[in-house]
């Protein structure tokens, strides 16, 4: 009997892998369980076909991502604070303050966990930060900071 493994088995294969397996093994334990689904045509042209489509969607994701970081690659934010009598700042500037200075001046909306710099600037002037965006990709993002 062939199987179409839906799940990882330690001792046959990975999710994924068409297997030749027992009747009774294969009917009792690996589609009793939900393991594995019979290896039918129709069921190999629906994996197949979920297959594409999970790689159709992750390309288009991979897109998005290379515009965003061309985007954040070009982008320059200036965030206003108030400075204290020696010229620095009154606490740090935050994640959530450059996310939200991205989206007011450029219209990027970001999750302030892609910023993987630790965000700690105290001092005003210029900064580079880095965000990781997933699936390798990067982008630096210019931040000027100046007092009020």
């Amino acid at each position: 009997m062939k199987v179409l493994l839906i799940k990882d088995v330690k001792s046959l294969g990975k999710a994924g892998e068409i297997k030749e397996v027992k009747d009774g093994y294969g009917k009792n334990f690996l589609i009793g369980k939900g393991f594995a689904k019979h290896a039918t045509e129709e069921v190999l042209a629906e994996y197949e076909a979920k297959k594409a489509a999970e790689a159709a969607a992750l390309e288009k994701e991979i897109a998005q991502l290379k515009e965003l970081a061309a985007k954040l690659d070009k982008a320059e934010i200036v965030i206003k604070k108030k400075l204290g009598q020696n010229g620095h700042l009154f606490g740090a500037i935050t994640k959530d303050e450059i996310a939200q200075a991205l989206k007011e001046q450029h219209g990027i909306e970001i999750d302030k966990k892609h910023i993987t710099d630790k965000v700690n600037i105290k001092t005003i002037g210029e900064h580079e930060l880095d965000f990781k965006l997933g699936h390798g990709l990067h982008a630096k993002l210019h931040v000027d900071v100046v007092g009020e």
